[in-house]
């Protein structure tokens, strides 16, 4: 086994060990002729996954797991695609920052030609790829930080939970914009963290997502998703 495949089944074997396979409320995916919720590996609890995480760390360069967790503003930018699948269908997609896979899963059941996902953290290669294909879609991955470049090239570009940090909500804005207008379609989810737009233009819709105390300090956020560059914020 070659190095590099090496090292992503050990990530893989790491988050099988410290998660479970379930399901994600709210995302109800086709498969064949089949309907199904929309299932990733993801932890039961917060604390347990973060420990195992800082434990392995000099030892895989493991990064805090975002990867185990549905986080409210990817769920709102996966039900608005599978709501509206018109929005990738037949199109070429990347699902940036992308964590668990779970919006790239959302595009590519929703008919999107072909679906990347990327990341920074390598471990999310490895989920992306078990969550793919416990729900029986392809996924391609795209490593590294995209910021610092320009957009490949897709016709849509999701992307949940990125508005965290001030620094980093306003690079992504400034990207995603970049990409609007090139003519890319863009959309980004967020459950009102503190940097998220708070224009209602280029609004498409607003859900509210049932989360854990311990994950959000609260048992529902009302997320919403945006189009970005069809105004200015």
């Amino acid at each position: 086994m070659a190095p590099d495949d090496e090292d992503l089944a050990l990530k893989k074997a790491f988050i099988r060990a410290n998660t479970r396979l379930g399901p994600v409320d709210g995302l109800t995916i086709g498969v064949g002729n089949l309907q199904q919720t929309l299932q990733i590996w993801q932890a039961d609890e917060i604390t347990p996954i973060w420990a195992a995480t800082e434990d392995d760390l000099a030892r895989q360069g493991l990064e805090p797991p975002f990867w185990a967790f549905p986080w409210a503003g990817g769920q709102a930018v996966a039900r608005l695609v599978l709501a509206r699948p018109e929005l990738v269908r037949g199109k070429r997609v990347l699902d940036i920052a992308c964590g668990s896979g779970m919006v790239g899963i959302a595009a590519a059941s929703a008919g999107a030609e072909a679906v990347l996902v990327n990341d920074i953290d390598p471990i999310c290669r490895a989920a992306a790829e078990l969550n793919a294909q416990a729900n029986g879609v392809a996924l391609g991955w795209l490593g590294g930080n995209l910021l610092e470049g320009a957009a490949p090239g897709v016709d849509v570009i999701l992307a949940g939970d990125i508005f965290y940090e001030m620094t980093m909500a306003q690079r992504f804005l400034d990207w995603l914009g970049t990409a609007a207008r090139r003519g890319i379609a863009a959309y980004a989810g967020d459950p009102g963290r503190a940097y998220a737009p708070r224009s209602e233009a280029g609004l498409m819709a607003e859900y509210d997502i049932a989360t854990t105390m311990e994950l959000e300090s609260t048992t529902l956020r009302h997320a919403r998703v945006w189009q970005i560059g069809v105004s200015e914020f």
